[in-house]
Formats: C-alpha cells, sequence, structure tokens
C-alpha cells in the first residue's frame, strides 16, 4: 500500500507537456498509512458480488474482509444500485473520447505513418487502418456512431448525465463510509488470447 501510495504521489503531480494533466493540488496519498484501518467504516457494495464471480475469487475477497474486521475496521453492506448502468455507460462514453482523440493520428501530425501509398488518401487510410488493433478500431467505430449526428443526444449526452447520477451515488457512499470495497476482478488470471473471440465478456472483465 505504501508503494501505492508512493507511485501516485509521483503521477498525480501536473505534467506541463501533458495538455490533459490537470494543475490541481492533492493531498500526500499516504499521510494516514500510519492510522491502520482500525476504527475506519468499509462499505461492501452488495452489486459487485455478483454470481459470475469465480468461487476462489469470492473467497479470498470474503478472507480479505476478515482481515481487516480484525484489524479493526467496521464491515458494511452497501447498495450501488446504478452499477447495472455502468458497463453500458463507460462503453458509450470511453469509445466516444477514443474516437476524437485518434481522429490526429493520421499519419502526417502524429504517430504511425504508412509510407506504402499511391495517394495522400490512400496514406492516410492504410495508417489508420495498419497503425490500430482490431480492439482500438472496434472503439473507434462505436465512439464515432455515438457522437454522430441524429445519436449524440440520444447516447453520448445521456451517458454523461448517467455518469454523473453515477457518481452522486459515490459521493453519497463516501459520507458514510471512508472506503468501499470489491473483488478487482470476477476471474482469476485467464490464458493469453484465451477470451479474443469474446469481446462481449471481455468488456465484462
Amino acid at each position: 500500500v505504501a508503494d501505492c501510495a508512493d507511485a501516485l504521489n509521483v503521477i498525480s503531480n501536473h505534467d506541463h507537456r501533458d495538455s490533459t494533466s490537470v494543475p490541481a493540488p492533492f493531498a500526500d496519498f499516504g499521510h494516514d498509512l500510519e492510522a491502520g484501518v482500525s476504527g475506519m467504516n468499509i462499505g461492501v457494495p452488495s452489486e459487485y458480488l455478483v454470481d459470475g464471480i469465480e468461487p476462489g475469487v469470492r473467497s479470498a475477497f470474503e478472507a480479505s474482509l476478515k482481515t481487516l474486521e480484525d484489524l479493526g475496521a467496521n464491515i458494511s453492506e452497501t447498495s450501488l444500485p446504478l452499477t447495472d448502468h455502468a458497463l453500458a455507460v463507460y462503453y458509450i462514453i470511453a469509445p466516444s473520447e477514443c474516437s476524437a482523440n485518434l481522429a490526429r493520428y493520421d499519419g502526417v501530425k502524429y504517430g504511425f505513418s504508412e509510407q506504402d501509398a499511391d495517394s495522400m488518401w490512400d496514406a492516410y487510410e492504410k495508417t489508420r487502418q495498419r497503425g490500430f488493433g482490431p480492439e482500438v478500431k472496434r472503439r473507434i467505430m462505436l465512439g464515432t456512431y455515438a457522437l454522430s449526428s441524429g445519436y449524440y443526444d440520444a447516447y453520448y449526452l445521456k451517458a454523461q448525465q448517467v455518469r454523473t447520477i453515477i457518481r452522486q451515488e459515490f459521493e453519497s457512499e463516501f459520507e458514510k463510509f471512508d472506503a468501499l470495497v470489491m473483488a478487482t476482478s470476477p476471474t482469476t488470471a485467464f490464458k493469453l488470447g484465451e477470451k479474443m473471440d469474446d469481446p462481449v465478456q471481455m468488456y465484462l472483465n
């Protein structure tokens, strides 16, 4: 945990070479590590203990809750009802931002550039064809669709509104709890390439 706090302290600083980096002040993320977890109120959202969690993952998670309890934390079950909408919201907003941000990678100003082309337009096409993998292309297409005329309000704008409500739900929970805990992943590590043919299962992960 201390190592994670140190790493977060470094990467949370403003990067003047990154236009998306926010120059906002932050507290030392490790400032209260000495206090430990004794007396902390920890919430366990019931929506994250779903049927799809592998038995081994569930038992390891429950063992970690017992450890926290033994160290003096107060463990309580809580609820985040909007959890069911989070995945859909993410897979509209993230691909939309992907589509907008990767539009600049045209082989002229940024990124990979395919030189074996007959014309400028051929170079554009081949650059984007060969410069991105299948998942990136999939996200660009999804995002372009969500941002297109006639769909922007129905998908992207609506997803942003739901995201705000989800954020407010979390903020409400953090008024009651110091931390919310859940399993990191519903499954243990799968073999390389094992789920490549099932992108929906990967998205759920």
